[in-house]
């Protein structure tokens, strides 16, 4: 049965549920909305429309928070964020043309890259080089594009160095929010941005900012060290996942 837009009841109840954990996440480690939503949407939905909605709900809930990721990120992000408004349609482009368990398989890769590349040694606190910022920032543009998932090249290029808490989480989710808003550019420039995405993204929203909240809390209750254990479990949860529901 069709309720909103054409979205069935069981795609609803998929999206309600994968938006709440999902921005759990988000607000206890600074990123894994995406990596853990659009996997799960595109169980549901049609892998397009599943990263049209996730980047339609990490521009929403960034939005809300706009002043303090300005104000604590590090200058790199800025950096990162432009390369990446540039690359998303060349992404999006290719997704368009993919099949969809293709799609599906590559976003469960991409998943599982995230996990791989966290386990990388730590890196003291200076920024790296240009060639490895300026590659971030393309694989995240293209990431977004594809799958709605800019974090795989973003998390270890900040978390795997000696950071602030504040400045990682904060560098992270500008990143998120400049990559959701090209995606969302580039979805209405190619046509495949639809009213009805954008309404059930709004009716969504007040799910992920309770999630959000909720994974703040407990994020401001734990240690260091703990939260970048965290990190690992989520992105390996999220790896491990991907594979198991796409096999």
């Amino acid at each position: 049965m069709e309720l909103i837009g054409g979205f069935t009841a069981l795609q609803i109840a998929v999206a309600l549920a994968a938006a709440l954990s999902a921005s759990f996440v988000r607000g206890l480690t600074g990123f894994g909305m995406a990596i853990l939503l659009v996997p799960i949407l595109a169980l549901a939905l049609p892998p397009v429309e599943a990263v049209v909605l996730g980047n339609a709900l990490s521009l929403l809930i960034g939005a809300t928070e706009v002043r303090m990721l300005v104000r604590e990120a590090e200058r790199s992000a800025w950096v990162i964020g432009a390369i990446v408004i540039v690359t998303t349609p060349l992404g999006l482009l290719a997704l368009a043309a993919t099949g969809a368990d293709v799609a599906r398989l590559v976003i469960a890769l991409i998943a599982f890259s995230a996990f791989l590349a966290i386990l990388l040694p730590r890196r003291g606190s200076g920024m790296p080089g240009r060639i490895v910022t300026g590659s971030v920032g393309v694989l995240s543009g293209l990431m977004t594009g594809y799958a709605g998932m800019p974090g795989p090249p973003v998390v270890p290029y900040y978390a795997g160095r000696a950071l602030p808490r504040i400045t990682i989480k904060a560098s992270m989710l500008l990143i998120f929010t400049i990559a959701a808003g090209a995606g969302l550019a580039s979805a209405a420039w190619l046509d495949i941005l639809r009213m009805d995405m954008a309404v059930f993204a709004v009716l969504l929203l007040p799910v992920i900012l309770i999630g959000n909240r909720l994974g703040l809390a407990v994020s401001g209750r734990i240690s260091d060290p703990v939260w970048r254990a965290a990190i690992g479990l989520v992105l390996g949860g999220a790896a491990l996942g991907a594979l198991v529901r796409l096999f």
